[in-house]
């Protein structure tokens, strides 16, 4: 590990830049920009830099960070109040999630991925060819980084995800690099989620691209919406159950989740659609049989080498044949292990509803599922 000295001295310099805005931002006047659909972002256009609050989600009312985004070619601006200050565009940072280093390609900005996180967990060829080839740094476990594999990459921003009650980022906030807190999950709608790449954007200098990218995503996203509600009046209702047991709970999207509203958006029936949590409900199997045994649908993600069956489901849970649509055969399975479902859907979720529509709606024509696969016999 390179002379604590160092680390202790760069601690020093970036102390003012890092740590987790704690008020209502500069209070400086400026152009807010508009947002659609994102309820946890706001950003403020300033002479000189932009102002980016992430609202708190598990606090109403919080602030979990503020941000000053100020380009590299311009003078710092005095009297920044308490935030992070992040230069622009990043050249060289660090992401903890195949989500994050799925959108930053989509932006055209690959090539500003210095390191990665749970790099098993990312199945993007040029991110694991970029670690084969030491371009890209493999940087440990998300939950703990290697600050010695960081500080070797010359990271100029750390993407990771907060938790509540997580306990902070350890030994990473030490650096004093800039952390970028990406809470975009906890969006409480498929698309104000997408929108938060408006955010992203401009960390990368991306800002055109990531608009662009997004009015594609929204338009088509409501003309789903739009095809789905007309096929609802012609044709019956099918109902959905979500996902399958995990040892001995079964975690099924909450009403208020992304995925949760996305299956309301596709015109279906879910068992939990009233149900007001924006994450997952940890329920026993008992529940999720009586709640949705009925279900026409069986959607589910699962992470294996090699495709799922009927008789492989029975094998882990020998309830699973309770289940009306394990009976008539209409279970789809995702499989996470070969597909690029989680790089994919968090901020093009018109891709995934497109997959629910199409499988809620076959009379629609819109052609096979990409990530939802009929179970074979």
């Amino acid at each position: 590990m390179r002379d604590k000295g160092i680390i202790i001295l760069i601690s020093v310099l970036f102390l003012c830049a890092c740590g987790r805005g704690t008020g209502a931002g500069s209070g400086a006047k400026g152009d807010t920009l508009a947002l659609k659909y994102a309820e946890h972002l706001t950003m403020i256009a300033h002479e000189g830099y932009t102002e980016v609050l992430l609202a708190d989600p598990w606090n109403s009312g919080k602030t979990l960070h503020t941000y000053f985004l100020v380009p590299a070619d311009q003078q710092m601006p005095s009297h920044l109040p308490q935030g992070s200050v992040i230069r622009t565009p990043l050249k060289r940072a660090v992401i903890a999630t195949s989500v994050h280093c799925g959108l930053v390609a989509s932006l055209g900005q690959q090539t500003a991925i210095a390191g990665v996180c749970d790099r098993q967990y990312i199945h993007l060829p040029w991110v694991q060819q970029g670690c084969e080839d030491g371009r890209v740094a493999d940087c440990g476990s998300a939950l703990a980084p290697s600050v010695e594999k960081i500080i070797d990459a010359n990271a100029d921003a750390i993407f990771l995800s907060p938790f509540q009650n997580s306990g902070g980022y350890g030994p990473v906030v030490e650096l004093g690099i800039p952390i970028v807190e990406t809470a975009d999950y906890m969006e409480t709608s498929a698309l104000g989620r997408a929108e938060w790449m408006k955010f992203y954007g401009l960390l990368f200098g991306a800002e055109q691209q990531a608009d662009s990218i997004f009015r594609e995503v929204e338009a088509d996203y409501l003309s789903l919406m739009e095809k789905a509600t007309t096929a609802s009046k012609q044709h019956p209702r099918q109902s959905v159950l979500m996902d399958k047991q995990t040892g001995s709970v079964w975690y099924v999207p909450g009403g208020k989740s992304t995925i949760g509203k996305m299956i309301t958006d596709a015109r279906a029936d879910y068992a939990w659609a009233k149900d007001d949590h924006s994450g997952s409900l940890a329920l026993p199997f008992e529940r999720v049989l009586e709640s949705a045994g009925h279900a026409s649908v069986w959607l589910f993600r699962y992470n294996a080498p090699t495709p799922i069956t009927y008789a492989s489901l029975l094998s882990e849970h020998q309830g699973y044949a309770q289940f009306d649509a394990f009976k008539n055969q209409q279970a789809y399975g995702c499989n996470t292990a070969t597909s690029t479902f989680y790089e994919d859907t968090p901020f093009h979720p018109n891709l995934l509803l497109r997959d629910f529509i199409t499988i809620m709606y076959p009379q629609l024509s819109l052609g096979e599922p990409r990530y939802f696969i009929r179970l074979q016999e």
